[in-house]
């Protein structure tokens, strides 16, 4: 179950190294973040990668079943939203901005509930139906708030050649009209190594030099060679490279082996509570704290990030910006329930109420 945490102080002197805020800039250095957020608006962003529906089942559980030690979860509610790069999407959606969604679906009644919730999320896509797999869905049981059991129906092989080359060819076309490309790797077999070289080519092929931003699985840690920047969480960061990263010295060291194997030009370590690690390279990272105050749920944190990111990218916004703008919108989402999404109206807020998260240069 997802616990109600608070977040931890900013500034830990333990942690950080402040980047001194007088306290005569502040108020400019919130009008500064503020003037960024309309950029925002139109800013295109193609993506390509898993495509779910999260459905949730959401009542009351107020005794113990006799057939097993579990909760009876009385069913009050159902609803189903858009998971994996589908949610990444209807994050770049709330933000003002116009992304393009590709990647697979079923020839099955989620993957037409899927359809749906892209059409009514005013969401530009163009999934391949595949009557060979079904649809991904992630179904959550929720009771009083709390998840309570999760379960999934998926095939995770990876995508024949054929369809692969298909989404290779739409990216192709579609690319053009885009300012970045987001790579959502969920695991479940569109993200392969021919894919990822693909994509490659591709992006060398546009001459622009447009951002490749991936979310990655620590499974497929070899086929992201050569991208932009990756976006991983702390465990996946652990896991990528055998190392712990519960210490500033653990991040950065975790932090430089991620970038050295994979030969990626950023980096962001998203930390939970302690906040990210953005490395611009490898001798340039720094520390932003969290700017959430309290976390009942994590889920879809991740998408919020990397979606915030690529559209601010795209828009022409630094790589430090654009992480504290993200900062900003995890926050948000992380102090609701299931798969949230942050508006720019509420970053906006968020800036504006919040004390300025203190950056701390970490190298």
């Amino acid at each position: 179950m997802a616990q109600k945490r608070t977040a931890p102080p900013r500034g830990d002197a333990d942690m950080n190294t402040p980047l001194q805020t007088p306290a005569v800039t502040q108020d400019s250095e919130r009008s500064r973040l503020q003037s960024l957020l309309p950029a925002l608006e139109g800013a295109a962003v193609l993506l390509i990668g898993d495509c779910m529906l999260d459905s949730y089942l959401t009542g009351e559980a107020d005794r113990i079943s006799p057939e097993a030690p579990v909760p009876v979860v009385r069913v009050e509610r159902e609803r189903h939203l858009l998971g994996g790069v589908g949610n990444v999407a209807r994050n770049i959606a709330a933000l003002g901005g116009k992304g393009l969604l590709l990647g697979i679906r079923g020839q099955d009644q989620a993957g037409e509930e899927l359809e749906r919730n892209l059409r009514e999320s005013g969401i530009s896509h163009a999934l391949l139906p595949l009557a060979q797999r079904p649809t991904t869905i992630k179904t959550r049981v929720l009771a009083r708030k709390q998840q309570v059991l999760r379960f999934d129906r998926e095939e995770v092989s990876p995508l024949p050649e054929e369809h692969t080359q298909t989404l290779l060819q739409r990216v192709r076309q579609h690319l053009p009209a885009c300012g970045a490309l987001v790579v959502s790797d969920y695991g479940k077999g569109v993200v392969t190594r021919s894919c990822m070289l693909g994509l490659l080519r591709i992006i060398e092929e546009d001459g622009r030099g447009i951002p490749l931003l991936v979310d990655p699985k620590p499974m497929n840690f070899s086929l992201y060679s050569g991208v932009s920047m990756l976006t991983p969480n702390a465990r996946e960061t652990s896991e990528s490279v055998n190392m712990p990263v519960r210490t500033r010295e653990e991040i950065i060291a975790a932090g430089q082996k991620f970038m050295d194997r994979l030969d990626c030009r950023h980096l962001l370590t998203t930390l939970g509570e302690m906040g990210m690690a953005l490395f611009q390279d490898r001798n340039n990272i720094y520390h932003i704290p969290t700017s959430a105050r309290a976390v009942f749920d994590v889920t879809g944190a991740g998408d919020t990030v990397i979606s915030i990111l690529a559209l601010a990218l795209a828009a022409g916004i630094s790589l430090l910006d654009a992480c504290q703008l993200a900062n900003y919108a995890a926050g948000i989402v992380v102090a609701e329930v299931g798969a949230a999404v942050a508006t720019r109206t509420q970053i906006n807020d968020s800036i504006l109420q919040l004390p300025l998260p203190q950056i701390a240069r970490w190298l």
